[in-house]
């Protein structure tokens, strides 16, 4: 029992909160996206250039919420360029989201050599250019003292306390959405675009305008998962240093069925895999064997490939989803 218990350690418990954090923001973007009707594929390369400008600016200026505006703003303006091609010119989504994901793979590598001349990367950030732990009142501070600690102070001082406030705000978007989503007229209007465009329309709702909304939403919560990740989880950009989190997170989305407080779930668990693989010595405590590094590296994406595989049948997506909505005259 004590060594299935290890899968428990509150080590790994808050690294699955912190790599889980920036999966959910995408998950959570794509779900506003989706559910307007509109597939996102390029998750990944709006959180990649929001986590190099956010990095950017705030190294420049010192500054991480100037970083982190900067960040949100590239974000959303990739999203109405998605939008743009989507929506006003009815092009294929997929196709626009794949074109996303590499312009940010590439300008994000020469916009930073041009920049900082670190091939490719940024200046690591300290202080006021990044985002700082909040520590509660009370809560030990020292690995040596919480090692020490009993189960209630290590729960209190390493897993609730000693995060940045991007993840407690990231504590409070889930509820939000999922209040939005199904009690509000927008959240109405925008899941009824995704489902019966036309019945939207003939209501005298404006379809266009529902779907940029939703993008715009998407780019917000994309460039905040961007700008947690070189501000806040790391202290600088490196180059693909997303690795492939906007996919997971469509995976973990089609896994909660486009649901906000399943998606917490969902994106939580990947974050556990990450986690599990950052420490390899406690997945060898609590089975007795040791594993391969390469193995648990490639646990999150093993799952994603299951997750497709398995739930993409069952999982039924927005009707009207992927589909360019043509206005009757």
């Amino acid at each position: 029992l004590m060594d299935l218990l290890a899968f428990f350690d509150i080590a790994v418990l808050d690294g699955t909160v912190r790599l889980g954090v920036p999966l959910l923001l995408a998950c959570l973007a794509g779900l506003f996206s989706e559910r307007a009707g509109i597939f996102d594929i390029g998750l990944e390369g709006k959180m990649l250039i929001a986590a190099f400008l956010a990095a950017g600016v705030s190294f420049t200026t010192g500054s991480v919420w100037l970083g982190l505006i900067a960040g949100v703003m590239a974000s959303v303006l990739l999203s109405l360029l998605h939008g743009l091609a989507s929506i006003t010119f009815r092009g294929n989504q997929l196709i626009s989201g794949v074109a996303i994901n590499f312009f940010a793979s590439g300008i994000t590598v020469v916009a930073a050599q041009a920049w900082f001349g670190e091939g490719g990367r940024t200046p690591s950030l300290s202080g006021a250019a990044r985002f700082e732990s909040i520590q509660f009142p009370g809560a030990l501070t020292r690995i040596r003292d919480i090692a020490k600690a009993d189960l209630p102070m290590k729960v209190y001082s390493e897993l609730l306390s000693g995060h940045t406030i991007i993840v407690y705000l990231c504590i409070l978007i889930v509820p939000f959405v999922w209040w939005t989503l199904y009690r509000t007229r927008f959240g109405l209007r925008l899941r009824a675009v995704g489902e019966n465009p036309g019945a939207v329309d003939t209501a005298g709702i404006s379809v266009y305008r529902m779907r940029y909304s939703a993008v715009i939403i998407c780019g917000v919560l994309c460039g905040l998962a961007g700008a947690y990740l070189s501000t806040g989880l790391q202290a600088g950009f490196v180059r693909e240093m997303t690795a492939g989190r906007g996919y997971i997170a469509l995976a973990a989305l089609i896994f909660a069925k486009w649901r906000p407080w399943q998606a917490l779930g969902a994106t939580m668990l990947f974050g556990y895999l990450q986690a599990l693989a950052i420490r390899p010595d406690i997945l060898e405590r609590a089975i007795g064997i040791r594993v391969q590094t390469q193995v648990l590296d490639a646990l999150p994406y093993v799952l994603t490939v299951i997750v497709l595989a398995g739930f993409v049948g069952k999982a039924i997506p927005p009707r009207a989803g992927g589909e360019a909505y043509v206005k009757e005259r």
